[in-house]
């Protein structure tokens, strides 16, 4: 095989607010714990096992100012991105390392409604789909937004 691979894909929860950077040139960066969840039986003890995962993800930009905007802790979010080990040193001068999800595209996974309701640490459940009462779909971020009337006032203000 010729070429190589770095690919991620999360659905988790968000363990607490974006963090946001501002930088000098207009550009900024928003860091978010994400949260991974799984669950199983042991075999020996017949009990329920438990286990978090915590994700460290790196937005940019225009996706770092919408979750700043739209997103709460405890919400469940679609993250897809790449791995990105950073090395860097410590107060005393000892080298440390920290994995990243750089997204490269993510989707809103709790409804509107129920923003921030969810627990962080709680069983995930199958991402439900869209009803076809409602008026506008869900769009991952990469998607161009669309330009609505501000005179609409039933339309969601979410800019996918």
């Amino acid at each position: 095989m010729p070429g190589t691979i770095n690919k991620v894909i999360l659905i988790g929860h968000t363990g607490d607010e974006i963090k946001m950077h501002y930088f000098d040139d207009n550009n900024c960066l928003g860091r978010l714990p994400i949260a991974t969840n799984e669950e199983y039986k042991n075999k020996s003890t017949g009990e329920r096992v438990s286990n978090t995962e915590w994700h460290n993800v790196i937005l940019r930009n225009q996706a770092a100012l919408i979750c700043e905007k739209y997103l709460r802790k405890g919400d469940k979010i679609y993250i897809e991105g790449r791995i990105k080990t950073r090395k860097w040193q410590d107060n005393e001068g000892n080298d440390r390392y920290s994995t990243e999800v750089h997204c490269t595209d993510f989707t809103f996974l709790t409804p509107k409604n129920q923003s921030g309701n969810e627990s962080v640490a709680g069983p995930q459940t199958p991402p439900t789909t869209q009803q076809q009462d409602q008026p506008n779909e869900q769009k991952p971020f990469k998607e161009a937004p669309e330009n609505q009337s501000a005179d609409n006032e039933d339309q969601d203000d979410l800019p996918f």
